[in-house]
């Protein structure tokens, strides 16, 4: 492979075909856009051609390591670093062989490239290059800012064509010694890296030259291991997607295609399968991770072994012998992904009809990687992690602790394998926060009774990529899942085949053909719905201990109290006499300015401020006669805001109503409209003044600066929107060093939301949605335009709803309509490319140092895990994530947090039933019960798997329940609760066991559609906005609340008694609805019966 000077005249395709050598992965990462800041694009000279690639360095990274790196130089100088004088690096030429070397991950960690075949000499004053001139013009730009960080002169020396450099190793020697000199030291000692050969004759002939000199030279390989040990930030996003990637590989392509392997049983073979898989890798849209192909490379070639014949060093490889799946065979999957030079690893075991001591050795080899991961906190000796996995080993299964491997893996990071921190039993280093480390243990050369030589013998692996955090460990490969009934596959052919054949000979005689073999058999389901009673059944236990703790710790917290209602004290219409505006005319007068309607009354005006006006009305008789009738709020009147003041002045007599008449009918208009308008301004006021006031104050954005452009998103809608009558405009989303900030080209339109609010960030892409969203689920209200609210979405439609005129039908093979799709496809793609760009480059300023306590990151909707249901008034499609519930598409928002549940409880479960309800009951107990209806229920088996892997507790029963009353009942006598048994009460199975128990649990049991009628009422009160954005829909329902406000207490009393009629007649059953029937109408005989099928209540808003 060609050095650096023949790069820059490969064209991109022919850079794209090279991926196989360890420098190729950097070639082709110097040609994307490095996100991670360490490449951008000038030209490197001005003869660029169009095929021609250019770089530069990230100066500030440089500077930025640099300096880390001299100072781990200082502070670690006599053990580490040998006391060296001096610090050599040499990289050799490019190869195609896959090799990861010290040199060039010190190239990559502190240039951003590699620099094949070039000398790097470090010093305590000056730091010498000897390169080719193309590479010396690339590090010209570094001399100012290592004067900058540690005050060093750098010194490039040209190698001229076809030279051995000579001379110019024999100037570097001597400056060597000069230097050493200045110190006072004979003899300089001159750390290098002593297990990389050197490679041409550059390299030779600097390495003669070196070992025949007067140094003592010093390995310092160790000391380049610790330096990498711990990532910044950059570093551990880089891992973190790398470990995505292999994580997805594995779960969406290599566990289907081995399952379609074995289920249609093709011959595949090993090397096959890498093959397959290698392509997969490097083409990540496979799999659906959109990160830049050009950006991604394998570790190493993926490795597939079964068949007896097993290697558990990473240095295996995959053979061309034919993937094995007979009973107690065991297949082994090892992948690894690169992503900007940083290195994951993830590797799975599969045992097809494991017999009772593979599922043991496996659970035991679970156990002990998972202790193993427990044990890498910050401050342990690294030799702990592998004694706490050889304990459980030696506890469990002490057969098997012969077979278990000598470590439990290695750092990960530029190289595959940190050998300094190898997870053994004898390494004493100190696990620190920000290191990573490939988890891999396994057991080798276990031995099965079995007569089939091919699965004789067997081994299991499994590893995964673990990054220590400040208090626990993240396995970053966790999506793809080790747990034993996801990996253990039932493949009994022979005795399906003969139950087979028996029950073929039974009915007809007839010979049968033996059944294809499948993946899981009946009894693998039946042993999973076990394991999945069991789990409930655990967390049914911790659930009741959990709440009992809380219940007694003083319960839950209080809901969140109204706002004050403003004291009628406070509502000055004028304050003195003079003030109020003279009048010629005795006629009814609105001051806008002060906020007054002035009436006549006895001959004279009187002032009322607009806040006491309930309600104003005007009609007309046949005469052309007008009249209005104004309604005043009056203290202890129905549905009037309780105020203080009718409590200090109880003897006082107050004005209920007035009315006028008038010959002029247009006059009598003008009058109420311009009072309503007015009334209308200062709710809206007040209201927004109210809302404002329980606000919590946020802090206040800090922009970037001019040397640090925002990542930015255009062209955004936003929801809630801004008020205001005018056309809406789209605007633009802008990541600063604290918050967001969204804004159109309108002053007043503008948001800011800070990083420390939001509670839940998601990024939705359009799948078969319109719209593409980026939604925020924040800790405390903020105020959009007038509107308060907790959740704020930016989304960017996809397509455009066209209508063809004319309405006929299109044919679909019309050229027209064949484009339109495709320029449909291409927008959406283009779009949901932008917001992942820009997510990606958030989540990256979320894993700088300063944020990191904030524990932020985009999560992204799982549809497949979706189900359709009704969480408020219309039918949504809601989602799953992997710490929320949520909806983002219709409004309102449904927005669930995994952690503040207590429990959910699945309704109308049960034979005949097409539609089941869930409640979500919270952890505050104060807190609503969530109900989500007519979800169906062909989606409860997918629900109930959700809900067990989350570690929720779920039950079912067939009726819904009163759960207001249940919820009362348990804060009002929290002990009897919990020496009931918690909340097995809701246990299905308990009560069929128990009759008496039965009796107990149907008492709080209530058919709930009159309650969620209730509950959405006082949903719509509370999700209402202060101002309607549609103004005409406002003045109507105005009119219409006025003509009620205006009608006695008598005619209200009425008109609800018969609205609770009403009420019960929808939500009580067929059967009650049928014997009111009788009652009534006195008929001797009931009806037919007629089979309820379940269906819960309309949720469609009543219109009156």
């Amino acid at each position: 492979m060609p050095g650096l000077d023949s790069w820059l005249k490969f064209s991109t395709d022919n850079l794209a075909s090279r991926r196989h050598g360890y420098s190729s992965f950097y070639m082709l990462s110097l040609m994307a856009d490095q996100r991670n800041g360490n490449a951008a694009k000038p030209p490197l000279n001005g003869n660029t051609t169009k095929a021609a690639v250019t770089y530069t360095i990230n100066l500030d990274n440089f500077q930025k390591r640099l300096k880390e790196f001299y100072s781990h130089w200082e502070q670690h100088k006599s053990n580490l670093w040998g006391a060296s004088d001096a610090l050599v690096v040499v990289t050799p030429p490019a190869s195609d062989d896959l090799r990861y070397l010290k040199s060039s991950a010190l190239n990559i960690w502190l240039l951003g490239y590699e620099f094949p075949e070039t000398i790097m000499v470090f010093m305590k004053k000056d730091i010498h290059f000897l390169c080719t001139q193309r590479k010396a013009s690339l590090l010209e730009t570094l001399k100012k800012r290592a004067k900058e960080a540690i005050g060093a002169d750098v010194s490039i020396h040209v190698k001229p064509k076809n030279d051995d450099g000579a001379i110019l190793i024999d100037k570097i020697l001597s400056a060597i010694h000069a230097s050493s000199d200045k110190n006072g030291h004979d003899n300089p000692v001159v750390g290098y890296i002593a297990k990389e050969l050197p490679e041409g004759k550059l390299l030779e002939s600097w390495t003669e030259k070196l070992k025949t000199s007067d140094f003592q030279l010093f390995d310092t390989t160790n000391a380049f291991s610790k330096l990498f040990a711990v990532k910044e930030a950059i570093e551990i996003t880089n891992v973190k997607k790398a470990a995505f990637l292999t994580a997805s590989v594995m779960k969406h392509f290599v566990v289907p295609k081995l399952e379609k392997v074995i289920d249609e049983e093709k011959k595949v073979s090993h090397s096959s399968l890498m093959n397959d898989t290698e392509k997969a890798i490097l083409n990540p849209a496979k799999v659906k991770v959109k990160l830049k192909a050009e950006n991604i490379d394998i570790c190493y070639p993926p490795i597939f072994q079964s068949g007896g014949d097993f290697d558990l060093k990473p240095t295996a490889s995959s053979n061309d012998e034919n993937l094995c799946y007979d009973p107690k065979s065991v297949i082994i999957c090892a992948i690894g992904s690169r992503y900007n030079s940083y290195c994951s690893n993830l590797v799975r075991t599969f045992l097809i009809d494991a017999n009772a001591t593979q599922t043991k050795a496996y659970e035991v080899l679970l156990k002990a990687h998972d202790a193993a991961i427990s044990a890498l906190k910050p401050g342990n000796v690294v030799s702990v992690v592998y004694q706490a996995a050889a304990a459980v080993v030696e506890r469990d299964a002490p057969e098997f602790a012969s077979h278990l491997t000598k470590s439990a893996g290695t750092g990960i990071g530029l190289e595959f394998r940190e050998s300094s921190f190898s997870l053994n039993a004898r390494n004493e280093q100190i696990l620190k926060a920000g290191m990573v480390f490939n988890v891999s243990l396994g057991f080798q050369n276990l031995h099965a009774e079995t007569n089939n030589p091919m699965t004789e013998k067997y081994s299991l692996l499994i590893a995964d990529t673990v990054i220590i955090n400040e208090k626990a460990a993240e396995v970053v490969t966790s999506i793809s899942s080790k747990a034993v009934k996801d990996v253990a596959y039932s493949f009994n052919e022979d005795d399906d085949e003969e139950e087979h054949l028996e029950v073929k000979r039974e009915v007809n005689g007839v010979e049968a053909f033996s059944s294809k073999a499948t993946l899981r058999s009946d009894n693998q389901e039946m042993s999973k719905e076990e394991l999945r009673r069991q789990h409930q059944a655990e967390l049914a236990r911790q659930k009741n201990e959990e709440t009992a703790r809380r219940l007694a710790g003083g319960g839950s917290t209080a809901g969140e109290g109204r706002a004050s209602v403003r004291s009628s004290s406070e509502l000055i219409a004028y304050k003195n006499v003079n003030d109020i505006p003279p009048s010629r005319e005795l006629m009814i007068q609105i001051d806008q300015k002060n906020e007054v309607i002035l009436l006549p009354i006895y001959g004279s005006m009187v002032p009322f401020h607009i806040a006491t006006v309930k309600s104003v009305t005007s009609q007309q008789d046949s005469n052309r006669t007008g009249y209005i009738r104004i309604i005043f709020n009056v203290p202890g009147t129905p549905f009037s805001p309780q105020d203080a003041n009718s409590v200090k002045f109880q003897g006082s007599i107050y004005l209920k109503e007035v009315s006028f008449r008038s010959k002029n009918p247009r006059h009598i208009s003008e009058v109420v409209q311009l009072i309503k308008s007015l009334r209308r301004q200062v709710t809206s006021r007040e209201s927004e003044k109210a809302e404002r006031a329980t606000l919590v104050t946020q802090e206040k954005l800090q922009l970037s600066g001019s040397r640090f452009k925002p990542t930015r998103l255009s062209d955004l809608w936003i929801r809630p929107v801004f008020g205001g009558r005018g056309r809406k405009l789209t605007g633009s989303l802008e990541a600063h060093v604290n918050g967001f900030r969204y804004s159109t080209s309108r002053p007043d339109e503008r948001v800011d939301v800070m990083f420390g609010n939001i509670k839940h960030a998601f990024f939705q892409p359009a799948e078969k949605e319109m719209i593409t969203l980026l939604h925020f689920h924040l800790h405390n209200h903020i105020m959009v335009g007038n509107k308060k609210t907790k959740d704020v979405q930016f989304y960017v439609e996809v397509m455009d709803v066209v209508q063809t005129l004319g309405g006929g039908r299109r044919s679909a093979y019309d050229p027209d309509e064949i484009e339109e799709e495709q320029r449909e496809r291409e927008r959406k793609n283009r779009i949901n490319m932008e917001f992942q760009n820009f997510v990606n480059r958030v989540n990256d300023l979320w894993g700088q140092p300063q944020l990191r306590g904030l524990d932020l990151e985009f999560d992204q909707p799982l549809r497949e895990l979706g189900f359709p249901g009704v969480p408020y008034k219309s039918s949504a499609f809601i989602v799953p994530t992997s710490s929320c519930l949520v909806e983002l598409i219709e409004t309102p928002f449904l927005v669930v947090t995994l952690s503040e549940i207590e429990i959910v409880n699945l309704e109308r479960v049960g034979l005949g039933q097409k539609n089941l309800d869930m409640a979500i009951v919270f952890k505050d107990f104060k807190r609503d019960v969530l109900r989500i209806d007519s979800i169906p229920s062909t989606s409860l088996d997918g629900i109930k798997e959700w809900l067990d892997t989350t570690d929720l507790k779920y039950y079912e029963s067939r009726l819904n329940l009163n759960w207001r009353m249940i919820l009362k009942t348990i804060t009002d006598d929290p002990e009897k609760f919990i020496e009931d048994g918690g909340w097995e009460f809701l246990n299905l199975e308990a009560s069929d066991s128990d009759s008496e128990n039965s009796e107990e649990s149907d008492q709080g049991y209530e058919p709930s559609d009159a309650q969620s009628e209730s509950e959405s009422e006082d949903e719509d009160e509370d999700s209402a906005s202060l101002v309607e954005s549609d103004e005409d829909e406002e003045e109507d329902s105005e009119e219409e609340s006025e003509e009620e406000k205006g009608k006695t207490w008598e005619e209200l009393e009425r008109e609800a008694s018969h609205a609770d009629r009403e009420k019960g007649d929808e939500s009580d059953s067929e059967e009650e609805r049928k014997r009111r029937k009788m009652k009534a109408f006195g008929r001797s005989r009931a009806p037919d019966k007629k089979v309820s099928r379940g269906i819960p209540p309309s949720k469609r808003p009543k219109l009156r």
